[in-house]
């Protein structure tokens, strides 16, 4: 994963906090692979020839430097010192973590969104700027989504003028329900807000290739939690007492086939169950039993009945069984639907950034994003960037493993930038 003729050290302080004053200083360090130069407009190309070592080296930092939802303090305060290095004002919200930037003017506004948080994983990637950080490691991609929106922002300040405002939201929290979507938007960051825009990092599409996909591009996303009771007994008289687990395996086995049927299959639900505890000797009838999985959906409307159907699709398996329970149903996040209008200047952003070749289609995904909470109040899109080498093997998310093409970084700043002046223009 070469992308430079030589590497940036990253800081060696813990804090990001700490070490961001040395973060400004721009390096000579020469960039290979930005596949969108030369594409303009003349300021961003410029803004990009200068700046982008240090695109590499506060990616690096960042990814160094990892911090848990709602902890992400170092990095907001690297996000800050940054912005306010051009001039800008940027706001942290109000939970102490999370930034939000206007850049420009006028009455017209588009949204860029990022998330800062990192996985409580042990990095395995042996990367020379691997976490430092005990059992906390970037293996979603956040450190890349961050540095993109802080890239295209920088770009951005330095334009003359701006066909109205672009406001960028560094959002804390993504990884953990609820997401921090919800604070952010109780805190107004949507506020005049006309469309927004994301992308995430897909080590299944190689560097320099955005998917694009009109409509759910991931399913929304419920916990459901199960706690089973009984008296419990001797497994010799399960006539005198309630075999709870006979009831667990009943819930296991039957609820996902009923709401197969109870649902429309087109709208690609699915529950799949993740964990389950109960009892210790075989021939004891356990008193309390526990069942927690996920259910996903990629369609909003059947999202909206689901908890109703499973509440009254637990009761009717158990009862005929005796076993007592109590369900925790906790609603997670909406699918991300993306809307027409949006994804076609999301589209164009992407032409225009690195040429029509660059755009691929996405698929539909089972995994949750709380960027689906932003559609809930204003149009907009979301899409895959492109991480893999194209040598080796493809390293998932989430995996202690998964790296990102650097490259990566350049196209994500100049779509982020083509996307943000298409919307202002529309």
């Amino acid at each position: 994963m070469t992308v430079l003729d030589s590497r940036p050290e990253v800081p060696g302080e813990s804090d990001p906090a700490e070490s961001a004053d040395s973060l400004l200083t721009v390096s000579d360090t020469v960039v290979t692979g930005d596949v969108g130069a030369g594409r303009g407009p003349g300021w961003l190309d410029a803004w990009m020839t200068d700046r982008a070592a240090d695109v590499v080296s506060w990616r690096r930092h960042i990814h160094a430097n990892p911090e848990l939802a709602r902890r992400e303090y170092g990095t907001t305060e690297l996000v800050t010192k940054l912005l306010r290095s051009a001039g800008l004002r940027p706001t942290v919200l109000p939970g102490g973590t999370g930034v939000v930037c206007d850049i420009g003017s006028g009455q017209r506004c588009v949204a860029l969104r990022a998330d800062l948080d990192a996985l409580p994983l042990t990095e395995a990637t042996g990367l020379p700027f691997a976490s430092g950080v005990d059992g906390v490691a970037h293996a979603c991609g956040h450190d890349v989504h961050t540095t993109v929106l802080l890239g295209a922002g920088l770009a951005l300040a330095t334009a003359a003028e701006l066909p109205g405002r672009v406001r960028l939201i560094f959002q804390p929290a993504e990884e953990v329900m609820p997401g921090g979507a919800l604070d952010a938007i109780e805190a107004g960051v949507l506020d005049g807000v006309d469309r927004i825009f994301g992308l995430h990092c897909d080590p299944r599409l190689p560097v320099g290739r955005i998917g694009t996909r009109v409509g759910a591009l991931t399913s929304a996303a419920d916990l459901v939690e199960l706690t089973l009771t009984s008296p419990g007994g001797h497994t010799s008289r399960p006539h005198l007492t309630a075999d709870l687990v006979h009831g667990l395996g009943t819930v296991i086995t039957s609820l996902p086939t009923v709401l197969s049927r109870r649902v429309d299959p087109r709208s690609g639900t699915v529950l799949v169950w993740g964990a389950v505890h109960a009892g210790e000797a075989a021939n004891a009838v356990p008193q309390e039993g526990k069942l927690r999985g996920t259910l996903r959906t990629a369609d909003h409307e059947t999202w909206t009945m689901l908890e109703p159907l499973v509440e009254s699709s637990v009761k009717a398996l158990l009862a005929p069984t005796g076993v007592g329970y109590e369900l925790n149903y906790l609603r997670g996040v909406p699918p991300v639907v993306s809307d027409p209008e949006s994804t076609d200047l999301l589209r164009a952003g992407v032409e225009a950034a690195l040429g029509s070749g660059a755009l691929a289609a996405a698929e539909q995904s089972s995994g949750g994003e709380d960027f689906g909470w932003y559609l809930e109040h204003v149009p907009g899109a979301f899409a895959r960037l492109g991480v893999w080498s194209g040598e080796g093997q493809m390293r998932d998310l989430h995996q202690p493993t998964f790296e990102a093409d650097e490259r990566a970084l350049f196209t994500g700043i100049r779509v982020m930038v083509h996307t943000a002046l298409a919307a202002l223009a529309s």
